[in-house]
């Protein structure tokens, strides 16, 4: 885990907390864990139960849908918002495709950010848009 004043440097790189302050980033580090994966990991399984947000620190991470990739995450990416956001079942698998290194955000803990913070929560609204076009047929939109 890295230490306190570097946390928060990784946070600052994250374009979806990009908008915030010195002082919002002390308190989305206090919410955040740092946790590396080892490559192979899964992180979070389809129709699982939704418990936290990840945001893709470092590494590469596969989401898949029925067994079919959907989509690869890099560094800034995030993923794991649409369960916490409707509390559904988790809409795709999401393994470690290389060793990697996330922040990972608990339910309630994504809720409080949500709250405190209306540039985060308009963030995740588009990344929630964009993943529904993407699934969306053609001239669906």
């Amino acid at each position: 885990m890295a230490p306190k004043d570097q946390k928060l440097e990784l946070l600052g790189r994250v374009p979806l907390f990009g908008g915030c302050a010195s002082r919002d980033l002390e308190e989305i580090g206090r919410l955040a864990d740092e946790v590396d994966v080892p490559a192979g990991h899964t992180l979070m399984a389809e129709g699982a139960t939704a418990q936290e947000f990840f945001v893709v620190l470092e590494g590469s991470l596969r989401v898949e849908r029925g067994g079919t990739l959907v989509s690869k995450l890099g560094p800034g990416d995030f993923v794991g918002e649409i369960g916490l956001v409707d509390g559904g079942p988790r809409s795709a698998t999401v393994t470690a495709e290389t060793a990697s290194r996330v922040f990972v955000i608990g339910h309630r803990e994504f809720h409080s950010l949500l709250e405190a913070h209306p540039g985060i929560q308009i963030e995740v609204l588009q990344a929630l848009a964009k993943r529904v076009r993407q699934l969306q047929p053609e001239g669906i939109h």
